[in-house]
């Protein structure tokens, strides 16, 4: 049955992209909603919303590997941190926590600066994650980590995507500053980048170099990594807060940060932070989607970014039919009839794979 697919098999692979997709289109909606002007939708700051959907995401993410136990990670190694006794993967899952702490704030960040289009923030960020899971599968194939190659129609594919990258930021209907020539957002970009791909570099390594019938899973990667990230986050939180009421810092991100904790929005601050799970349910299946099995850090990329781009026209369409926002540009259909070529590419190198790996007995 589809819903019982095996592990690193193609309807895995579509059952993750399905539920990655349904509840990014939520969430692109959610965003757009709470972030639109007052009266007629909340109005929200973006900092504001940021505290909010952020105590959902993670909220969420923390229930289901609390619940679930996913934290009892299993290993064949342990090795010391301190006074405790853990895996040895600990060693590099805790800093891709640290990374992820970096990742969600300033994913919401570049959104939150004057001047700058949203779209060209997003697509900025979506093509950045296809570059660098590039990147990394060539390191990890020099490094001798990665004992696959990158199919030809994976390496069209990235072209294609960046292509579409290019034209969503020097399309002239999107408006707005460039985001090169603000140093506030070029430090934000600039964190966001370094911390995905030292992120992704190990997220893959970890997947890579996993031996057949090793201990430990990809939930349990999970946990660890959201359970750091989490606390990191809540710690930075708390640190920016008192810093600010005790008036070490100033400005208006962290005044309205510490105005959106001490002091919530009564009318809304509830439904932003229902809203913010929608995010934290993504996470699910992005990071397992960024970690299938048998595939390379290049697909994985490309497949994440592709349905999130998908996702996110589809939730421009939604917010527009349904509260008049607007509908996307000419350029935008030229992109995501782009983006279904890639689709058509990265679909060829799927089935190449799947049959490479049936036939080393992977799956």
């Amino acid at each position: 049955m589809f819903f019982r697919a095996k592990e690193g098999s193609t309807a895995a692979l579509i059952q993750l992209c399905i539920g990655y997709f349904i509840f990014y289109v939520i969430t692109g909606v959610s965003v757009k909603y709470f972030l639109g002007p007052a009266p007629r939708f909340p109005g929200m700051e973006g900092m504001e919303f940021l505290v909010y959907s952020t105590a959902g995401g993670m909220g969420i993410s923390l229930l289901v590997v609390l619940i679930g136990r996913w934290y009892r990670f299993e290993s064949n190694q342990k090795t010391n941190l301190g006074p405790f006794t853990v895996p040895v993967e600990f060693l590099y899952i805790i800093p891709s926590g640290i990374c992820t702490a970096v990742v969600v704030p300033t994913t919401t960040l570049m959104y939150t600066f004057d001047g700058i289009s949203v779209m060209v923030a997003m697509t900025l960020m979506r093509g950045s994650i296809i570059v660098i899971s590039r990147a990394v599968d060539e390191v990890q194939i020099r490094q001798g980590i990665l004992k696959k190659k990158v199919y030809l129609e994976e390496n069209l594919a990235v072209i294609i995507a960046i292509l579409v990258v290019v034209l969503e930021i020097l399309s002239p209907a999107k408006g707005g500053k460039s985001p090169f020539r603000s140093l506030p957002v070029m430090v934000i970009f600039t964190s966001y980048i370094l911390s995905y791909t030292l992120r992704i570099y190990i997220m893959n390594y970890y997947k890579n170099t996993r031996p057949r019938g090793a201990t430990g899973s990809n939930k349990g990667f999970f946990a660890i990594e959201q359970i750091t990230a989490s606390i990191v986050v809540a710690l930075v939180a708390l640190a920016v807060v008192a810093a600010h009421w005790a008036g070490y810092i100033e400005g208006p991100r962290s005044s309205c940060m510490a105005r959106a904790i001490v002091q919530p929005n009564l009318a809304w601050w509830h439904w932003a932070v229902l809203a913010g799970t929608a995010y934290g349910v993504v996470s699910f299946f992005s990071v397992f989607i960024f970690m299938f099995k048998g595939r390379t850090a290049t697909f994985a990329g490309l497949v994440n970014r592709i349905t999130s781009l998908v996702a996110g026209t589809v939730a421009t369409l939604i917010f527009a039919w349904a509260f008049g926002g607007k509908y996307p540009h000419v350029m935008d259909w030229v992109g995501l009839g782009l983006i279904f070529v890639a689709v058509g590419f990265m679909t060829r190198a799927e089935k190449k794979r799947a049959l490479e790996l049936a036939r080393e007995k992977e799956i």
